[in-house]
């Protein structure tokens, strides 16, 4: 979560957001900085965390490239534990090639593709993160998946994407 910009900046509007991370500093700081009543900064792990309700939709800011690639299934069913049936989870993808070990770890849109569409996610939009720090321009995209019935027909192409 780093800092809850992102949390604060999707509250309103009748909105409740919720700010995970598992470091408790983090969580303080971004209490610190924000007065927004609809806004929760919980500290608790991802993984375990019991959820008040299922979400309408979750952003996921870099978290998956983090994660071992052996943890990343995982990953994916609580995401789809996490959302409602017809919840949208949108991925701030960072994108490295290169690295020896992680985090972060290299990580491509088809790895995505591989623990999201076994349980019915569809890409629904799919963009080059055109406002990228500098040393990320080119390796940021911003993806849309919206979650539908498990098992259903999930491509939206007829190969996997790894080069979007």
């Amino acid at each position: 979560m780093r800092r809850g910009y992102d949390a604060v900046a999707l509250s309103g509007g009748g909105r409740s957001v919720v700010g995970l991370d598992v470091c408790d500093a983090v969580i303080q700081r971004a209490r610190q900085r924000s007065s927004a009543s609809d806004v929760a900064f919980v500290s608790a792990d991802f993984f375990t965390w019991a959820a008040p309700e299922p979400f309408h939709l979750i952003l996921d800011y870099t978290f998956f490239c983090a994660l071992d690639p052996s943890v990343r299934p995982a990953w994916a069913a609580r995401m789809e534990e996490l959302l409602r049936p017809d919840g949208e989870l949108i991925t701030l993808m960072y994108l490295p090639q290169d690295q020896d070990s992680g985090p972060p770890y290299n990580t491509t849109v088809l790895d995505y593709e591989e623990v999201l569409n076994p349980l019915g996610f569809v890409i629904e939009s799919i963009e080059d993160n055109d406002v990228a720090v500098e040393p990320r321009k080119g390796l940021e995209k911003i993806a849309r998946w919206k979650k539908t019935a498990a098992g259903a027909e999930t491509s939206t192409t007829d190969k996997p994407s790894d080069n979007l």
